[in-house]
């Protein structure tokens, strides 16, 4: 298979931990007899310093012209500082949304069973965790009217939806909840803002329509806390941007890193995967940030390209990574593996899922990854 793949790395650790995932995707390559085009293009803070604006025509052009979008992270201290600042690089990414209509973010939340002492939160709370939140993206309070009075002490951000916004994310979730295990929860705050109650109005309709998922409701303040409790009692979330955002966060929380969660962003045209986790800049070129996280996005993006074998062998390579200890120190303080060195591992156990026996993990650790 032939492919064009835009790659956008972005800011702080993104160019890093995209690295990795173009290793995994050549492993692939080489692997499964397919033939990727890659094609770089800037955005955020890197394409302000270019060209002054977060999101370039020639980004836009690149991506609109790719079968899937690669995406590393976006935002730099400079920016994240500055209150005050009329351009930020997070603008870039809120309108490549909006230009490529990527109304879907799709999160997986799966606790791996080797790494269930890394979370914060009890064994027996989050052990089999399998969940997905499914985020509408490009509505809602990030992108309603802003207004400043002329004083600059009063602000207000609408949060406003349409019932076309609701149904087409809605009906993603049921699909997905019919093939997963058939639960379906609306998180919103239909108690006191009109939008959730719409919300809840157009998703109990539609939901007529999926009889053999069920369908139940938590304010989003009731469903933080359940998810802190009771992270195995959800199977698809479906929720409003902001919601989204901040429920999405806390997930990770139950994973015990960032550094672990995929993510993609869909539209009826067009696809965008990135890792869940922001730019790091305190860690950029340091080799320590968790590449895991951009690679199993790659993986996403090869389910969503028909590609179902290639991904599996990436998801089984970084799950081999994880038995073995082969991971960043976010996950083990004294490891001696970086972001190059877990990259190399995963994409070579691509290439030679079952060679366990000959590799010298001792030389990974000191970048001189061979064959003994």
């Amino acid at each position: 298979m032939n492919l064009k793949i835009a790659l956008l790395g972005g800011d702080g650790i993104g160019p890093e931990v995209l690295s990795q995932s173009i290793k995994c995707l050549q492993a692939v390559e080489e692997t499964f007899n397919h033939h990727f085009t890659y094609t770089e293009g800037l955005i955020g803070a890197a394409a302000m310093d270019k060209y002054g604006t977060p999101l370039p025509e020639e980004t836009i052009a690149l991506c609109s012209e790719a079968d899937a979008i690669l995406f590393g992270a976006i935002g730099t201290l400079k920016y994240d500082e500055n209150p005050s600042a009329k351009i930020r690089p997070e603008q870039g990414l809120l309108q490549l949304r909006t230009e490529l209509k990527l109304f879907t973010n799709i999160r997986p939340v799966k606790v791996f069973p080797t790494l269930l002492d890394k979370s914060p939160l009890k064994k027996h709370i989050i052990f089999g965790t399998d969940f997905v939140i499914y985020r509408e993206l490009t509505g809602g309070i990030y992108f309603g009217e802003k207004k400043l009075n002329s004083e600059g002490t009063v602000a207000s951000d609408l949060c406003e939806y349409s019932e076309k916004e609701i149904s087409r994310i809605a009906h993603l979730a049921f699909k997905a909840a019919k093939n997963r295990r058939k639960k379906l929860t609306l998180v919103d705050k239909a108690n006191v803002m009109e939008s959730s109650r719409l919300w809840r109005k157009v998703v109990t309709r539609i939901g007529e329509s999926y009889p053999e998922v069920e369908l139940d409701f938590l304010f989003v303040d009731n469903a933080a806390m359940q998810m802190m409790l009771d992270p195995s009692h959800f199977d698809v979330i479906l929720t409003e941007n902001m919601f989204g955002d901040i429920l999405s966060d806390q997930g990770s929380a139950i994973c015990g890193s960032k550094g672990l969660l995929p993510s993609a962003s869909i539209g009826n045209e067009h696809a965008m995967f990135e890792p869940f986790h922001g730019s790091y800049p305190q860690a950029e070129g340091k080799n320590i940030a968790n590449p895991v996280a951009s690679i199993l996005s790659t993986a996403m993006m090869l389910n969503h390209l028909g590609l179902d074998e290639e991904a599996r062998a990436i998801v089984a390579a970084v799950k081999k990574a994880l038995r073995k200890n082969i991971v960043t120190v976010d996950l083990n303080p004294d490891s001696k593996y970086g972001t190059e060195e877990v990259g190399d591992f995963i994409a070579k156990n691509i290439i030679d899922s079952d060679d366990d026996f000959n590799y010298n993990y001792e030389n990974i650790g000191l970048g001189k990854s061979t064959i003994i």
